[in-house]
């Protein structure tokens, strides 16, 4: 009996051969010789497998080969980092990006992208410059203070600031109230962070109730700082009681010691003003007596992720001195984004225009539900047979730490499953819509999969691509 298998081994091309037809020379020039040539060998190599277990069945179809080929070298060459549209429900959502910058300030970015600047280069001297400058006059005028500094993150921020007055060999105690030893996402914990900045923790009072006596009698030679950090993730309620901020700053200066506040998040204007819940700002920390204010760019500010420090001008030099501010530091394009994003709120009342995060927050739920109404048909029509789509009242989260017991009056459209309902229902819908071309993230509540509306910014994309849906 003739053995089929090297005749079928013969059938198929040659890496050469297939790089020379007129098909994959086009491939060579998108996507490089190097990449076509590996994609080539991986899927010749699948043929033999397939020829190995049945040659007498196979077949080699070169048409379905190179089909093969352009949909793995397309697969593999997709950017990672996609647009995306956050149905979620929360606003600035960590895993999605959290704040989406206002094209002012993307237009800032890429001009420090695409030209040189100024970044470290005094133009009026002629030498040598400090990045920071940048920003710092617009920091100080919007939050208070004498002095700041710009680095990567709020942690590194809270780092840094820690690092710098742990520098002292004899004084590296830093007392914090027990109830604010708060973790927040990826398992960040204050405690841990003290330890790796080198300063040792001393915490106070009880979860719940923390007074100024505790802070007093925890003071001795060897204290760096008093240190108080909003809970911006979470809320003690019930029998509690904490020591005012003004109260703290004055003890800590009377041992001649400074008195730091860790923000987290952090905002520049009184979100009160926009019909929000109220969230402390630095000029508040600084106005009770704070040396040293921590917070967040990409929160509640609306801008790129950046950690910023404010405060007395004297603590803000020496920690410009510190080594490891040059680890933490941002480059050029978060502090063109910065730059833009803090011009614009010198002018307050423009806020709801210009900054995408305020706008979206303070959507009312009647607009959002007229939006949801010139959506839905469009859903339903996706869904039809299959699902059914209808409008629900929902509640928005401002997400990334900020005001988490507070909900935004919002509306979207939920989908359940039509007749008897089905465990797996849900989740196939919601993979369905996150393969389509631009993934659309919901979130399931009672077995439906639901779209929170809120953050909807680009309608007329989001209903072309509805009709590539592919739900079973």
């Amino acid at each position: 009996m003739v053995n089929p298998e090297p005749a079928a081994r013969r059938a198929l091309p040659s890496v050469d051969r297939l790089l020379s037809s007129t098909a994959f020379s086009a491939f060579i020039s998108r996507y490089g010789r190097a990449l076509t040539t590996e994609t080539i060998r991986e899927l010749l190599q699948v043929q033999r497998e397939k020829l190995a277990q049945n040659a007498s069945a196979f077949d080699f179809d070169e048409g379905h080969f190179v089909a093969a080929c352009d949909a793995a070298l397309t697969k593999y060459t997709q950017p990672s980092l996609r647009p995306v549209f956050n149905l979620t429900g929360t606003v600035l959502h960590t895993n999605l990006g959290r704040a989406l910058m206002p094209q002012s300030v993307a237009d800032a970015v890429m001009t420090a992208m695409t030209r040189p600047v100024n970044l470290e280069f005094d133009l009026g001297g002629g030498a040598r410059g400090e990045r920071d400058t940048h920003v710092e006059k617009w920091i100080t005028k919007l939050a208070g203070g004498e002095g700041a500094v710009v680095v990567n993150n709020n942690a590194a921020a809270v780092y840094l600031v820690l690092n710098t007055l742990g520098a002292q060999r004899t004084k590296r105690e830093v007392i914090v109230s027990r109830g604010e030893l708060i973790e927040i996402g990826g398992a960040f914990r204050i405690p841990d962070i003290m330890k790796r900045a080198g300063v040792k923790l001393v915490e106070v009072g009880t979860t719940n109730r923390t007074h100024l006596k505790d802070f007093a009698e925890a003071i001795t030679p060897h204290t760096a700082a008093i240190m108080k950090v909003h809970t911006s993730n979470y809320v003690v309620q019930g029998f509690t009681a904490s020591a005012p901020e003004a109260e703290l700053a004055a003890l800590a200066h009377e041992h001649g010691i400074p008195y730091i506040v860790d923000l987290g998040s952090g905002m520049l204007v009184n979100l009160e003003d926009y019909g929000l819940p109220h969230e402390p700002t630095p000029r508040e920390a600084l106005a009770n007596g704070a040396d040293l204010v921590t917070f967040s760019g990409d929160k509640l500010l609306g801008g790129p992720q950046a950690g910023l420090l404010v405060g007395k001008k004297d603590l803000i030099a020496r920690i410009r001195k510190n080594p490891m501010k040059r680890a933490l530091r941002v480059d050029k394009m978060t502090l063109a984004a910065l730059d833009a994003l803090l011009r614009l709120y010198t002018n307050p009342d423009k806020l709801r225009e210009e900054v995408t995060t305020i706008r979206l927050l303070t959507r009312t739920r009647a607009d959002i539900r007229v939006q949801a109404e010139r959506v839905l048909p469009h859903v339903q029509n996706a869904v039809a047979g299959k699902g059914e789509a209808r409008i629900v009242e929902t509640g928005s989260q401002i997400g990334s730490g900020s005001l988490p017991v507070d909900s935004l009056p919002s509306a979207g459209i939920a989908i359940s499953p039509i007749g008897k309902s089905k465990s797996s229902f849900a989740d196939k819908l919601s993979l369905a819509f996150r393969a389509l071309p631009v993934p659309v993230i919901g979130h399931i509540k009672d077995g439906a999969f639901v779209l929170d509306i809120r953050c909807l910014e680009h309608e007329a994309e989001f209903i072309t691509q509805l009709t590539q849906l592919q739900f079973k």
